[in-house]
């Protein structure tokens, strides 16, 4: 990889790699492009790099599990398969390829956006004919290549073979029906590095039969499945943006840059504006963002769509009154800082060190400068008390049978909106997880894993209580 070419790990939030990889057929497909007139953006180099890789064999990588892309709307992944797709036809004579979406609309449009390439003017002599069909449209080149398009929501992917590219886009929008259809048939390409598989969608909603996208994904992830790859862009998990109509802030620019590695160069702030004006909260999160939803255990512990309109994510640090601390067992920490906001009846709660751990080896370190800068006092595990202490740390662990009193405590907060936030990715994720566990033979319960920020969070928040003396917060605390 050249040094001004960006990894593809510094990039996608989540990146797997088939085992294996010996080499590549990027260079050769990048190469053709060029001659076409066809360039490419930093972020689209190593994807290619990844779809297109080769074991020692010569075949491709992922021929048996495919390569996944998850990857949100308006950030040119229709442009970066086309083109790989049109330099292999070049490349390849008589390679057949069927592009598949769900909808019959979205088969359109990327048939539309083929038909610009195709009549490019370095292009258009490679073209033999391009037929325009209800919903079964075809790119055919001089050499006997072709690229067929076609939704499968009527039916589009039966009766093919020899296929050697099988691409389904909407991927979130897959049945193992579909699959049927059209995977055996791959088994005759005639292509020596074998049959070229692809998905590419965005996370599926609640609705969507997203089953093998979702399992594609999980597998993957699990580090078990050797023959697939996968790339996601997307946001921090748990990240939600500033509800509309105010503005995005700067924070949320910046995730949405993680997200969307074509933005701002080749994706304006009105384009993220305008899907996320009319895609609405949820939709935007998934198609505009790529978060994935992490699937929750119904009963949740806590309140997250009333947790979420507590977002204040531009609120001026206030007089610390308490930091709450959490150590894992490697010891990395998460702290919480509270202070009173007086003019809401609230207290709000932040995680420090931008929203990350703190390193094992700085704990005591970090909580001694944070007590010298702000003032305050730490609220830490029992078993980190003497240390701090011992450091000239002020610290007060929770006295003995607090643990689920304070639990409920937060969910009371949250309910009677006398808590703020600052739109933390790690700590929304760990309010939207938090399940209740029985705590007590008199029907006591608190948070079955307080681990991480949620377990920051409490103790943080007991320790405000200690010493904020204004009525809401009081009363239920």
């Amino acid at each position: 990889m050249k040094p001004s070419t960006p990894r593809l790990s510094d990039l996608a939030r989540r990146v797997v790699a088939p085992e294996g990889i010996n080499s590549t057929g990027w260079p050769s497909v990048e190469a053709k492009c060029r001659e076409l007139g066809i360039n490419f953006r930093p972020w689209q180099v190593p994807v290619g790099k990844l779809i297109l890789a080769k074991r020692s064999s010569g075949k491709y990588a992922a021929t048996i599990g495919g390569t996944g892309l998850s990857i949100p709307r308006q950030v040119g992944k229709t442009f970066l398969v086309g083109a790989i797709i049109f330099a292999l036809c070049l490349i390849y004579p008589r390679l057949t390829v069927i592009w598949t979406s769900h909808r019959l609309r979205t088969a359109e449009e990327t048939f539309g956006k083929m038909q610009g390439f195709a009549r490019r003017r370095q292009i258009a002599p490679f073209i033999a004919k391009l037929i325009l069909g209800s919903g079964e449209e075809e790119v055919r080149f001089t050499n006997g290549s072709r690229i067929l398009f076609g939704a499968r929501e009527r039916g589009f992917g039966r009766g093919f073979d020899e296929l050697d590219v099988l691409i389904y886009d909407e991927a979130q929008i897959l049945t193992d029906n579909a699959l049927d259809d059209m995977i055996p048939a791959m088994n005759q390409s005639r292509q020596s590095a074998g049959g070229l598989l692809l998905f590419m969608g965005t996370p599926p909603k609640e609705t969507d039969p997203g089953a093998v996208f979702t399992r594609m994904r999980e597998e993957a992830l699990s580090g078990e499945d050797k023959d697939t790859g996968w790339v996601e862009f997307g946001a921090d998990p748990g990240y939600i943006p500033t509800p509309s109509p105010a503005p995005l802030s700067d924070y949320d620019w910046r995730q949405i840059a993680k997200a969307n590695p074509s933005h701002p160069q080749d994706t304006p702030r009105e384009a993220i504006l305008r899907m996320r004006k009319n895609l609405g909260p949820e939709s935007f999160l998934r198609e505009g963002l790529g978060i994935w939803p992490k699937v929750i255990a119904e009963g949740g512990a806590l309140p997250f769509t009333e947790w979420m309109t507590l977002a204040d994510p531009a609120a001026e640090l206030g007089r610390i009154t308490t930091f709450g601390l959490h150590v894992a067992e490697d010891r990395s920490a998460w702290i919480t800082a509270l202070w009173s906001r007086p003019e809401l009846n609230a207290v709000h709660v932040i995680l420090t060190n931008d929203g990350l751990p703190v390193a094992g080896h700085r704990v005591i370190e970090e909580c001694r400068r944070l007590v010298g800068v702000h003032g305050g006092h730490i609220v830490p595990p029992k078993a980190f008390e003497e240390d701090l202490t011992a450091a000239g740390v002020p610290a007060q662990g929770l006295p003995p049978g607090t643990w689920p009193e304070v639990c409920g405590d937060l969910a009371d907060a949250i309910h009677a909106g006398t808590l703020r936030h600052g739109n933390q990715p790690a700590l929304n994720e760990a309010v939207r997880a938090a399940e209740w566990r029985s705590a007590g033979g008199q029907g006591e319960r608190a948070f079955k894993d307080a681990s991480g920020p949620l377990g920051a969070l409490v103790r943080g928040l007991w320790g405000a209580s200690q010493q904020v003396t204004y009525d809401p917060l009081l009363s239920i605390m």
